[in-house]
């Protein structure tokens, strides 16, 4: 199929590893010019060097935290400077803190909404008028299946701040649909890549995590950041034309959502 990203520009946040490097280095596959950012200089040059290598013909990389709230505006502004338009948005930057939610502080909450909610929205909101110039484009959130339904004891900072990404891409996408910026969201289940959570699980307790996946994951396996950074690809690319507003998961059956 041929997506028809060759010449666009692409920005995703925290691509200098896991998921986000994976949607990084597909898009770069399809031509598109490439902004990514990342807190660690280190890991960030070197996906920036991998996405040239892909064949991304330019690479735009900035170390950066997009917590501070000073420090998207600068950003964006260089990305297009760099790469001349703005196509693509991949909201990926996310994280977690596990604890009871009687346990939960304040700072706990802002942290969590920061991270996981306000930077993408702040992302997204200096996004449309480049992708207005640009007579469209397409805005994906990084969610989980922890977004689409209760993701258990313990979770409530991610469960909520990843329900919120959903809901905040459905109202965008309302919004946005007659100026040809699609607004979507991924939700990815359990998904292994080299210095990841499941990695170091799976090597730290091999015979718990069999059983994990046995009762957990119908296709007996955990999926890739190859099968997440696809269907982002599929989702950025006008051969996905229709679809805006939807969450689609990625987990292989993992949840449990009727939706």
């Amino acid at each position: 199929m041929e997506t028809e990203l060759k010449g666009k520009g692409a920005l995703v946040s925290g691509a200098s590893r896991g998921i986000g490097k994976g949607i990084a280095l597909a898009l770069a596959r399809e031509g598109c010019s490439l902004a990514i950012c990342a807190r660690e200089q280190g890991p960030l040059e070197e996906a920036a060097s991998e996405l040239a290598e892909a064949g991304a013909p330019q690479v735009f990389a900035r170390t950066l935290d997009v917590t501070d709230r000073e420090a998207a505006e600068p950003f964006v502004a260089a990305a297009v400077e760099e790469l001349g338009r703005l196509d693509v948005l991949v909201n990926n930057v996310g994280g977690n803190r596990r604890k009871s939610f009687e346990e939960t502080t304040d700072e706990d909450w802002d942290d969590l909404l920061e991270l996981n909610l306000l930077s993408a929205l702040r992302l997204s909101r200096l996004a449309i008028p480049e992708m207005r110039k640009a007579g469209g484009g397409a805005i994906t959130f990084i969610s989980s299946i922890f977004g689409r339904e209760a993701g258990g004891a313990g979770l409530s900072l991610y469960n909520v701040t990843k329900t919120a990404m959903i809901s905040a891409a459905k109202i965008m996408a309302m919004e946005l649909a007659s100026e040809g910026i699609r607004v979507n969201s991924v939700a990815p289940g359990s998904i292994r890549f080299p210095g990841g959570s499941w990695d170091r699980r799976v090597k730290e307790d091999p015979e718990g995590m069999a059983e994990f996946i046995s009762a957990n994951l119908p296709l007996g396996r955990f999926g890739t950041v190859e099968e997440v950074a696809n269907l982002v690809v599929f989702l950025s690319s006008p051969q996905a034309g229709l679809i805006t507003g939807a969450c689609i998961p990625a987990d292989g059956s993992q949840g449990r959502s009727l939706i």
